[in-house]
This record gives C-alpha cells, sequence and structure tokens, in this order.
C-alpha cells in the first residue's frame, strides 16, 4: 500500500518562509513525477511546482521566483521551499507522484497526500 506522508505546513508571517517535506513509502519502484498542488477556501487545486524524476521542474505563475522544488530520488520524497511567503499562499497543500510503479505490480499509478495546511498572515 502507497502513503504519501506530508509534514512542514504551518503559520509563518508575511515574508518568512516554510519547507514542505512529502515522502512515499510502500515497495516503491520508481516514480515518473512528483508535484505539489494547493487548494485555497473556495477555489479549485491547483499545481503549484513538479519535478521529475531526472530533474525538470515547472512552476505556476504565481511561484516563480519564490518556490523551489527538489526531490531525493532514493528517498522518495518530494521539497517545496517557500520563500517570501504572501497571504495569498494561505491554503492547503498536497502532494502528488505521477506514475508511481510499486515492485511486483503492473502498471503505473497516481496518489495524493492528506494535505498539510500553510497559513501566511499578513
Amino acid at each position: 500500500q502507497v502513503q504519501l506522508v506530508e509534514s512542514g505546513g504551518g503559520l509563518v508571517q508575511a515574508g518568512g518562509s516554510l519547507r514542505l517535506s512529502c515522502a512515499a513509502s510502500g515497495s516503491i519502484f520508481s516514480i515518473d513525477a512528483m508535484g505539489w498542488y494547493r487548494q485555497a477556501p473556495g477555489k479549485q487545486r491547483e499545481l503549484v511546482a513538479i519535478i521529475t524524476r531526472g530533474g525538470s521542474t515547472n512552476y505556476a505563475d504565481s511561484v516563480k521566483g519564490r518556490f523551489t522544488i527538489s526531490r531525493d530520488n532514493a528517498k522518495n520524497t518530494v521539497y517545496l521551499q517557500m520563500n517570501s511567503l504572501k497571504p495569498e499562499d494561505t491554503a492547503v497543500y498536497y502532494c502528488n507522484t505521477e506514475g508511481l510503479v510499486q515492485f511486483g505490480v503492473r502498471g503505473a499509478k497516481n496518489y495524493w497526500g492528506q494535505g498539510t495546511q500553510v497559513t501566511v498572515s499578513s
């Protein structure tokens, strides 16, 4: 059974920083892409940043230059360093894996974490 465990959320003042982590576990052979999404109250879930197994990244325009995504393939872990946080960054942040293949299991699947709250006060 695959699990994604997120950590690092919390309350921070505008201009501050937070680092989110998401560790995937469950007899994992490989993961194509790992990413972070967020959902603010009353809004749709949106992509924040994504990173491929090879290290290629893509960011939402609203976070470019402030957020940095990285991953440790050996640990099946993805990180999101968030700097210069703004009140509009307040949301529940979700970890996502695409194309996850488990040992002994045919096919690749996508998974979501349970979410971690990030609140930025003005």
